[in-house]
């Protein structure tokens, strides 16, 4: 079960992720995450989104090189330790995080965190292992 990772290759100048969200909102895409990494001559923006084929469609046709990736989505409980026992999970079963951000569900109000690993089928087997609950495509675009 995995979620699409749209990201955004930008130039690091005033502005430019402010077009960007302004390219979104007036074709009507919902982000339901966002993450934005840089450097000192780039950034990557990382979105995750209602409607992946549309969003790469209208960032293609306004010139932002983009690419799409396979991510894990995990519900986590809100509880303390909840975001723990996650990593816990992924660190017995050796899995490495290359990178991980978190996001709340616009009408369930309920967090998530992203995962970016190294094996996926491997965290996604420890997770299912341990009953952790998974996200896919659908659920987020209804969130």
């Amino acid at each position: 079960m995995s979620v699409k990772q749209i990201s955004i290759f930008l130039e690091n100048k005033p502005g430019f992720l402010a077009e960007v969200t302004k390219v979104l909102g007036q074709n009507n895409i919902d982000m339901r995450a966002l993450s934005v990494a840089e450097s000192s001559d780039f950034g990557i923006a990382r979105i995750i989104v209602d409607d992946v084929y549309k969003t790469t469609t209208v960032l293609k046709d306004a010139g932002y090189i983009n690419s799409v990736i396979d991510i894990l989505a995990v519900a986590l409980p809100d509880v303390p330790g909840g975001l723990s026992n996650v990593l816990n999970v992924l660190a017995d079963a050796k899995v490495n995080i290359e990178y991980m951000y978190a996001f709340l569900g616009g009408k369930t109000g309920g967090a998530y965190m992203v995962f970016k690993v190294a094996d996926q089928d491997k965290a996604a087997a420890a997770l299912n292992k341990y009953r952790i609950r998974m996200v896919d495509q659908e659920e987020l675009g209804e969130l």
